[in-house]
Order: structure tokens, then C-alpha cells, then sequence
């Protein structure tokens, strides 16, 4: 069934992404990264453990270390509780995402549109990918990697919204997305993420020449509207790609179309 469309006008907004850090994603769930260099090899000195967080522990034999929790894996079905009262289980799946067409606009800045948000009331949803850090030079204008876009905005919670559907009926939309407030991650390889139990979040949009295949981990009930909400938005909310260099490590956004 096609989401239904908010009735509230979109503001007009470009977003500029920025680094996907754990303190910049806290509102919006858990950005998940090792706490050592991609370039380390080695177990570090058991005496340099306590730097790194979460701290961890040496396990397999001290060939490798442990980090333990490094985000919450929620189920609210049945504690919040969800309309149905249908109880859920752990669903793992996967994703193959392709590459988003973006937009060229009359700067000649590349962008993305967002015209659809969802979330997911009663669990967290984890996203994985799966090989991304191994592609370089993938592409043929020599991309340092792939990369995907974590686009989020929080809730107006206790407020509700008018939205209509493909048939013309006007349905109330609960703790809508407040679409002034939308915010846009650059994740790398070497990243996962964990949107929070009720987060709106727009479908994964990678950038880039090839697909990234995700993992993701979740709770699922079976029931659509308790599994997953969705509106959709006009025109109006863009984030800016830059498509002059390659995405370095705490850069802003850059790719080639």
C-alpha cells in the first residue's frame, strides 16, 4: 500500500551531511564504529584497553578483542504495547542497495531528494554493510569507496498530522516527522547504524558506482502498520553531494556521479 502524503507543506531546505560520530547520531540511535585504526593489525597492549570505549576484552585466545554492548537491540511490541497485541521475533535480512540518481541543480551542485520518511515504532533497526570498506577504486572515476547517507529527523511527539492516501482518504499520522529538523549522516565502510524505536529515517540511499549490500537486524511482528510507518512530502528538502573529489575521513560529502 502507497504511504500516504502529508498534508503540512515541506519547508525548503539543503542539507549539508556530516560525519556519522556517536555523538552527533545520539538523539537518533547508535552510529557503530571499531574504536581502532583500520590500519591496525594487532591486538593492542592489554594496559591500553581502558582507552578505548566501549572498553573491551581480550577473547580468542588474546587474538581479538571484545566489545560488549555497542548498541541496543530493542523489542517494544508487547511493553509498549503495539495495537494488535501480536508478539514478535528477531528477523535478520538483508539489503542490496544501488546507487541513488541524484539531481543536478542550477549551481550545478548534485543532490538528493527526500521525499519519504518511515520508522519503525516498536524496535531498533540496524543496518550492516557488508564488503563496502574493501571497494576502492571501484568505480570509473577512481571513487576512494562507496558511501550511503543516513537522513533522520525527530519526532513531534504528542502532536498529530493530516496525511492522504492514493485513494483520497485523509488519515491521522501520530508523533509525525518534523521536517524542519532533518539531519543527514555520511557513513563510511567501517560503519553500521542503529536507528532508535520510532526514529523517522529515510530509506538507505548509497552514493556512488556500485551497490552495498546491508545486513540489517530487527523485530517484526508481522503486522504492517505496527512494522513499519511511512508518509511521503513534496518537493522542497535536498541534501547536497558534492561531486568535485572523493569523501575523505571527516570531510563533507564528496562523489562523483
Amino acid at each position: 500500500m502507497a504511504p500516504p502524503t502529508l498534508s503540512s507543506p515541506t519547508p525548503t531546505l539543503t542539507l549539508t551531511p556530516e560525519p556519522l560520530t556517536p555523538s552527533a547520531f545520539s538523539s537518533f540511535g547508535t552510529a557503530i564504529t571499531s574504536p581502532l585504526p583500520r590500519t591496525t593489525t594487532k591486538p593492542p597492549p592489554p594496559s591500553t584497553l581502558q582507552t578505548l570505549h566501549p572498553v573491551p576484552v581480550l577473547a580468542n585466545q588474546n587474538t581479538a578483542l571484545k566489545y560488549s554492548p555497542i548498541s541496543p537491540l530493542d523489542d517494544h511490541y508487547m511493553t509498549a504495547p503495539c495495537p494488535s497485541g501480536r508478539a514478535s521475533s528477531a528477523r535478520m535480512t538483508m539489503f542490496s542497495c544501488f546507487p541513488r540518481p541524484l539531481r543536478v541543480n542550477p549551481d550545478q551542485k548534485a543532490i538528493f531528494d527526500v521525499r519519504i520518511l518511515e520508522r519503525h515504532p516498536f524496535t531498533t533497526q540496524t543496518f550492516a554493510p557488508l564488503d563496502l570498506s574493501s571497494q576502492s577504486t571501484t568505480g570509473p572515476h577512481g571513487n576512494a569507496e562507496p558511501f550511503y547517507l543516513v537522513i533522520v529527523a525527530p519526532s513531534l511527539t504528542g502532536t498529530t498530522a493530516q496525511a492522504t492516501t492514493a485513494a483520497g482518504k485523509v488519515v491521522t499520522v501520530a508523533n509525525p516527522p518534523d521536517l524542519s529538523r532533518v539531519r543527514a549522516f555520511v557513513a563510511r565502510g567501517g560503519q553500521a547504524v542503529t536507528y532508535a524505536a520510532g526514529t523517522w529515517h529515510a530509506p538507505m540511499v548509497v552514493v556512488g558506482d556500485r551497490r552495498v549490500d546491508f545486513l540489517v537486524v530487527q523485530f517484526v511482528n508481522g503486522v504492517d502498520s505496527e512494522d513499519c510507518q511511512e508518509v511521503v512530502f513534496g518537493e522542497g528538502i535536498g541534501v547536497e553531494v558534492d561531486r568535485e573529489g572523493e569523501l575523505g575521513a571527516g570531510e563533507v560529502v564528496k562523489a562523483r556521479l
